[in-house]
């Protein structure tokens, strides 16, 4: 059931392409992307329990989620004006009995939450370090882009404690650090097990990986096909398309890739 919510001069409402869902945005914080949409469809998740999207934004990867468990969901996001859009947006789709969105810091989450307490984590993080990129960015888009209230360890880390042993954590970032997500991963108890490589064309290079890894998982990773975004004619191909605008069926079936 939608429901009215109040959306500002400054604000819009974007739809999301599947069952309806609509999502509350604005140009004066950092939208979500492409990355946030192939995340949402690749993470393992279970039909229930309890699932966690670290740096959560606006909420649209826990909206997009809903679409495939009955799953309790919540959201974490450190910026307060963030969280109250992800919020608005929860309300006016009708699903604030599924999905909970916190404001605060993922690196202090355990202590209120506990360890172990959920069944699978999904997070889209600022990609670049502090050091690196456009200084003329405000200070939302900033934190949403660098590494200003968290980096790749911290993530790994309040992955780690707030995942329970043989859950799911899955990932969204650029190809240039994997080696260094892949390390932080292991010295945190997150063994990768599946890779996927996305290629903007078939002959370009990769300018995203997602990434999966197991809490307490023995080492045996998997390199899965890469996902190919535009086709020769410059056009969505049809896995990208299947994705945006397909059912709600997953191209590649990998929610059992590991016996516990």
């Amino acid at each position: 059931m939608k429901n009215q919510v109040t959306i500002y001069d400054y604000e819009r409402v974007d739809d999301l392409l599947t069952q309806q869902l609509r999502i509350i945005q604005s140009e004066e914080v950092f939208s979500f992307s492409m990355d946030a949409v192939l995340l949402a469809r690749f993470a393992s998740i279970p039909s229930k329990g309890k699932i966690l999207d670290l740096c959560t934004g606006n909420g649209v990867i826990p909206l997009l989620l809903s679409t495939r468990t009955k799953a309790s969901i919540e959201g974490i996001e450190i910026q307060p004006r963030l969280a109250e859009m992800a919020r608005r947006s929860v309300e006016m789709n009708g699903l604030t009995g599924q999905i909970a969105i916190r404001e605060g810091d993922l690196r202090e989450l355990y202590k209120e939450a506990g360890h172990g307490s959920y069944d699978a984590i999904t997070v889209n993080p600022p990609y670049m370090p502090v050091y690196s990129g456009e200084s003329k960015l405000n200070p939302h888009q900033a934190m949403a882009r660098h590494e200003i209230h968290c980096n790749l360890e911290d993530v790994a880390r309040a992955a780690m404690r707030l995942a329970r042993p043989g859950a799911k954590v899955s990932m969204v970032h650029r190809p240039q650090r994997l080696g260094e997500i892949i390390s932080l991963f292991r010295q945190y108890r997150l063994e990768p097990k599946l890779i996927r490589f996305v290629h903007p064309r078939a002959d370009a290079e990769a300018n995203m990986v997602l990434i999966e890894a197991l809490r307490d998982g023995k080492p045996d990773v998997r390199i899965l096909p890469p996902l190919i975004v535009y086709n020769e004619d410059g056009q969505y191909s049809p896995e990208i398309m299947q994705i945006y605008y397909g059912s709600e069926r997953e191209e590649h079936d990998h929610s059992n890739s590991e016996e516990l």
